[in-house]
């Protein structure tokens, strides 16, 4: 059997090939009538558009790019999974750039998408990320950009994340009530935004209840599995805190090992409560107290706010900062 194509379509209907095309686009400039005509015979044909060939007319890619840090996090699938839900109903292609949290190669990857490659840009900066000049050019390329999660604060455009800072207080408050008086943070990177909200959220709920705030106490990890487990297993060995407040999952889970390692038991002798997606959380033992980001309502709402722009014609997205509030579920970790 023969492609259906437009052309086609407009023979069968005995119309224009731009009046068909206006009526699959729901264009109000064609009447409800004829744009029911054309709809029923392109269901009953099977008609498919071409989005590639309508993208070379508009000059347009029909794609879209989302460049994240890792994969391996639960929280960043869910948000690709966000993502890509919106784009499918736009009949969009998604293309996932991965930058293991390399400066250098979300550098490359940009510059390579100012090519014309993709129509729009969603990112998550990497934790090494501190000079956002490529990403500056990515507007001059009129590219549109939209932040989620890892966010630059002085590139004017839309910037959805989670309320890190407030998540992050309460967390701590939370190992406070159960009797924690030396509390550890295991941190990321301190150049990234995120790091630092919940790293203040955590310092200002122990000073608000009369806690010393002890620097040892707070460690730094990067994208390294082997010497974070060192660092985390050290911190726990030397200090011997009660409770430790982790801002990312894979911290968490080498925390626990360590306990392993060390003999210590999870929550009788230390507390943990961390940012986490990980589905596995109730089946940890003990089950994991979480603080749990809307990650893939955050991936939908970026979609969104880039496609809205892109239906608009729009490469500078207005200067919004979306922040979406997380949970936390409370388990035997904690208690």
């Amino acid at each position: 059997m023969n492609n259906v194509n437009i052309k086609r379509l407009a023979a069968e209907l005995n119309l224009s090939i731009s009046t068909v095309s206006r009526a699959l686009q729901n264009s109000s400039e064609i009447g409800e009538k004829t744009k029911v005509r054309v709809r029923a015979l392109a269901k009953k044909l099977n008609y498919q558009p071409n989005h590639y060939a309508a993208g070379l007319r508009k000059k347009q890619s029909h794609t879209i790019a989302v460049v994240v840090p890792e994969v391996a996090d639960n929280f960043f699938s869910l948000v690709i999974d966000g993502i890509d839900q919106v784009a499918q109903t736009k009949g969009y292609q998604v293309l996932i750039f991965l930058t293991r949290d390399d400066y250098a190669k979300e550098v490359n990857f940009i510059r390579h998408l100012q090519s014309g490659r993709v129509d729009g840009v969603l990112i998550s900066v990497s934790s090494e990320s501190r000079d956002n000049n490529h990403l500056h050019e990515l507007n001059q390329k009129n590219i549109p950009v939209v932040f989620f999660d890892r966010v630059f604060e002085d590139i004017p455009t839309a910037k959805i994340t989670t309320d890190d800072y407030k998540a992050s207080y309460k967390a701590t408050k939370q190992l406070i009530s159960k009797g924690c008086k030396k509390i550890a943070c295991l941190a990321i990177p301190e150049n990234l935004l995120i790091s630092r909200k919940r790293v203040q959220g955590y310092m200002d709920a122990l000073e608000d209840s009369g806690l010393q705030i002890d620097l040892n106490l707070v460690v730094h990890c990067d994208n390294h599995d082997e010497e974070n487990h060192k660092i985390i297993h050290n911190l726990i060995e030397k200090y011997r805190p009660d409770g430790i407040f982790s801002s990312v999952e894979k911290l968490a889970l080498h925390t626990y090992q360590s306990c392993i390692d060390l003999k210590i038991d999870i929550p009788n002798e230390l507390k943990i409560i961390s940012f986490s997606s990980l589905k596995i959380a109730p089946l940890l033992q003990p089950p994991l107290s979480t603080i749990t980001q809307p990650a893939f309502e955050m991936g939908k709402a970026a979609a969104e706010i880039l496609f809205k722009a892109l239906q608009e014609g729009k490469s500078d997205l207005t200067d919004d900062h979306i922040e979406m509030e997380s949970e936390i579920v409370l388990r035997d970790s904690s208690i």
